[in-house]
């Protein structure tokens, strides 16, 4: 038996929502694991954000992003949520940076492996960084959104993914930075010492 919903003229039947939203399942599971930090309430919360989503399935609204409106379900049920509001605080102000940065030289068997050796070091410090710039990362760089699709996920003006996306990857890098010297530094030591 199939319902029909109007929806601004248009018609969306019950099974039209499976056929959008099943797709998005993996890419929504991941930005929740990414969220939570934890799989069980990271499943949770995919859970809750597809029912939510099916109980207001009537009100979104065809020709616009399903994506994005999905994002922001999930996006806005983890912020309401124990664990989400645990973790919101206050965005801080920037901190000028010195201007310094690593020269590195790309697709080098050398920077591959160093690459390959660090990204538990990568994992953990982006595991470190408020909800806020993980949750922009990712939609950027891991789920390939538009800043218009972000834009629309978060409910912010364009400007703020932009720049929220640049305090992101400056607090990445100065997380990161320090440790990756130090493996540097340790790196040239062990060599220094082969060589005597």
């Amino acid at each position: 038996m199939f319902y029909y919903v109007d929806v601004s003229g248009a018609t969306l039947q019950p099974d039209s929502f499976e056929e959008l939203a099943m797709p998005l399942f993996d890419q929504l599971y991941n930005f929740a694991h990414w969220l939570t930090q934890n799989r069980e309430e990271a499943e949770d919360l995919v859970q809750e954000t597809y029912a939510k989503a099916l109980k207001g399935f009537s009100s979104f609204q065809l020709g616009t992003n399903f994506r994005a409106w999905m994002y922001r379900i999930l996006r806005n049920t983890f912020l309401t949520s124990r664990t989400g509001l645990k973790v919101t605080m206050t965005v801080p102000l920037d901190t000028e940076e010195d201007g310094t940065e690593m020269a590195v030289e790309r697709d080098t068997p050398e920077t591959l492996l160093f690459a390959r050796s660090n990204s538990d070091l990568l994992q953990s410090a982006i595991d470190e960084l408020p909800v806020h710039f993980r949750e922009i990362l990712l939609l950027c760089e891991v789920e390939e959104m538009s800043y218009q699709e972000i834009a629309e996920t978060l409910s912010v003006p364009i400007g703020t993914v932009m720049s929220r996306l640049s305090r992101a990857r400056r607090t990445l890098r100065g997380l990161l930075r320090p440790q990756l010297q130090e493996g540097a530094s340790a790196a040239i030591a062990r060599e220094t010492n082969h060589g005597l």
